[in-house]
């Protein structure tokens, strides 16, 4: 079949194959990963985010302009860790080069995805060749450089597909260390897949639209609630509502007046209106009410519901970290991003409103950052990633807030986090003198982190072998070991650990308890003059966090 026109439709099915084939290749994108630990993610961020414009898209029974608009919105909420930021802003720019047409021919789309080069460009502040940006810019050139009057959708994404594979393949000689690491570029590889599932699209296959969901199954614990219990927090209850011009005049629907019914029967409320669809967000112990109320308005487009005893069995600190409604009003408001409840304790008593769930392998979207400034009634709100790979989306979300001045400083690791929470002074002059204070602090701190090998590689010099725990900083490995608190202890002479007043010893899920305390033990011995501090912090991935300041 050869196709000639883009419409809303096809680009929604083009959007649903692109996600479900890139779901399909999770798990090759995530081992794409640099370093050698458990910790990669660029799959299930690409995935979701996708997903998120794929759902908000719904069957493209608009224009091609209105559909894309839609997607586009679902990516930049959608949107997770870095290869997402630049997925969503990808689309952001088709969206725009499809504004105002009801479809689109060949030439329309190269143009189209020539705008989409240039908002992924802008997206990052220095861009780097060798990644998501390289392949996605070598592919569109070779394809508008093909388009000719008997192009057609077939031809074209042959052209884009053969340039993206050679040029994928070049994106090692072009960053040392996809070299080093005998990787491609992992975002790069992501976009392959997406394109390879539109293609499929265009060679007849089906797919159906998906609920808008996470990339990997969670297991649930059904001996948590039995016959005998008691439902005490209620359910976190959440959907996507397409408001119907049958039920509802659409101009003239209030949201406030929704968001004041929420609260009046759930807390915890998260409600905002993108088009004519409601997304909501809340909990409550009486879900059908809410969700018989909301067919007043429209119809469901996605929808979950979970029994919070059971999160709250899984992590004892969630609820603790709900969304609470009516916060009193302040000049200033703190979000910090962290996994491991020890850790989520830790920022909470350092003065942090709002610690949102998440770390490496498991990125918070640009939505999640958002509901947490919606909780915080503050005139300006300082963000803490607290991870290189969520400082773009903490940025995207900032953008997307009007409700505050929201500030993102970028703190890289927990520790740099850690440090610059606990020396913030909100007291030295405007907003701009604490972010440059707080980058001082930053510069100061050292995080060294410990974590299994997940392949054997070499790095820094350092022969890694699968199964053995490395100890690095940044990018730098510094100790390959078969036990974990060698590896530790290595980790601190590299670091040079002698030359710091405090250590924070932050122990992860994997780390036994006579293991965190042997190494402790051994610390203490060793930099007398250095105050260790040891917190259990249950994160996942890391055995280890050691903050040096």
């Amino acid at each position: 079949m050869q196709t000639t026109v883009l419409d809303g439709i096809l680009f929604s099915r083009l959007l649903r194959g692109g996600a479900a084939n890139l779901k399909a290749n999770i798990t090759t994108v995530n081992d794409l990963n640099v370093f050698p630990i458990p910790d990669g993610d660029t799959g299930d961020n690409m995935f979701l985010t996708i997903n998120s414009g794929a759902t908000a898209a719904g069957e493209g029974s608009e224009s091609l302009s209105q559909t894309a608009g839609k997607a586009a919105s679902g990516m930049l909420l959608g949107a997770r860790g870095n290869s997402g930021v630049i997925l969503s802003r990808i689309f952001a720019g088709l969206s725009k080069g499809f504004e105002g047409i009801a479809q689109a021919d060949v030439r329309a789309l190269g143009r189209a995805f020539e705008s989409g080069v240039s908002e992924a460009y802008s997206a990052v502040s220095v861009p780097v060749e060798g990644t998501i940006l390289t392949v996605l810019k070598d592919s569109v050139t070779a394809a508008n450089g093909n388009i000719s009057d008997s192009s057609t959708l077939e031809s074209y994404f042959a052209d884009f597909n053969s340039e993206l594979k050679q040029s994928l393949e070049r994106t090692p000689d072009l960053l040392d260390v996809l070299k080093e690491a005998g990787v491609v570029d992992s975002g790069g590889a992501g976009l392959g897949y997406i394109i390879e599932g539109m293609i499929n699209v265009l060679g007849g296959a089906e797919v159906a639209l998906e609920a808008e969901g996470t990339a990997r199954a969670k297991s649930v614990d059904l001996d948590a609630f039995g016959a005998d219990s008691v439902l005490e927090f209620g359910y976190c209850t959440e959907f996507l509502l397409r408001l119907q011009t049958s039920k509802v005049d659409i101009d003239n629907f209030d949201v406030d007046e929704l968001i004041t019914y929420l609260n009046s029967v759930g807390e915890s409320v998260v409600c905002f209106r993108e088009g004519t669809v409601v997304k909501v967000h809340v909990h409550t112990k009486t879900p059908g009410n809410i969700l018989n109320h909301m067919q007043r308005y429209g119809e469901f487009l996605t929808f979950k519901m979970e029994n919070m005893t059971l999160q709250h069995n899984e992590n004892h600190m969630q609820e603790k970290f709900a969304p609470k409604v009516n916060k009193p009003h302040k000049p200033f408001g703190v979000v910090s991003v962290a996994a491991g409840s020890g850790i989520k304790d830790a920022f909470i008593s350092l003065g942090c409103d709002v610690v949102v769930d998440g770390g490496q392998s498991m990125n918070p979207s640009a939505e999640d950052m958002i509901a947490a400034f919606r909780e915080i009634n503050a005139d300006v709100i300082f963000v803490f990633p607290n991870n290189s790979n969520i400082i773009m989306t903490a940025k995207q979300a900032a953008q997307l807030y009007d409700g505050a001045d929201v500030r993102v400083v970028p703190t890289k690791t927990i520790g740099e986090g850690y440090a610059a929470i606990s020396m913030m002074d909100t007291t030295v002059g405007d907003t701009d003198a604490v972010i440059a204070e707080l980058e001082e602090v930053i510069a100061g701190v050292v995080t060294g982190m410990v974590s299994r090998a997940v392949r054997d590689t070499e790095m820094n010099g350092v022969v890694v072998k699968k199964d053995d725990f490395i100890g690095f900083a940044g990018d730098t490995v510094y100790t390959d070991s078969a036990d974990r608190n060698t590896a530790a202890i290595e980790l601190c002479e590299a670091s040079k650990a002698q030359r710091y007043d405090i250590m924070l010893l932050i122990c992860g899920a994997d780390a036994t308890e006579e293991e965190a305390q042997s190494l402790y033990d051994e610390l203490h011995k060793k930099y007398r003059r250095t105050e260790i501090v040891m917190i259990d912090g249950g994160q996942p991935i890391y055995d280890y966090i050691i903050i040096l300041e």
